[in-house]
């Protein structure tokens, strides 16, 4: 029997729960992340660039309680883990060799879920780079993929 997958979320998964939306709807059925065991991990920085995204867009009371919910159900990692530390330096380098750069707070979240070894999951296809090189993801569309045209035999 195989453990169950362990998942890193991106910041941009917590924002979909945050606004209650369709991809939020999609995500939770499909990983029901409040109710999985082993809990779900977030770096620390995803605490930061969510509570600044609250701050910038002036986010209500329901908003903002949905926030402290997230952020204290999730387990947090620390950044200051010198193997963390030293697969930010990999990747950054690595994706710099190449010509391809993310952006500081997308290195943290993969350096995470490199360490931990657990699954990212992220709506943000800037991580596609590091697939499987240094990480495992699943991506989750924004968008539904659009319908197949119905057949030429069902009735109209």
């Amino acid at each position: 029997m195989t453990a169950p997958a362990r998942y890193v979320l991106d910041t941009n998964v917590l924002v979909h729960s945050v606004r209650r939306d369709a991809v939020w709807d999609r995500i939770r059925a499909a990983y029901d992340l409040l109710a999985i065991d082993p809990t779900p991990l977030i770096s620390i920085v995803t605490v930061g660039e969510l509570r600044s995204l609250a701050a910038q867009h002036h986010w209500g009371k329901a908003k903002l309680d949905q926030v402290a919910f997230l952020l204290g159900y999730f387990v947090r990692i620390p950044v200051q883990a010198d193997d963390l530390i030293d697969a930010y330096v990999a990747i950054d380098s690595a994706m710099a060799n190449r010509g391809h750069f993310l952006g500081k707070n997308d290195l943290w979240i993969a350096a995470t879920a490199a360490v931990t070894g657990a699954t990212l999951l992220t709506t943000d296809a800037d991580f596609d780079p590091l697939v499987p090189d240094f990480l495992r993801r699943d991506f989750i569309p924004t968008r539904r993929p659009p319908s197949p045209p119905p057949s030429p035999e069902s009735p109209p």
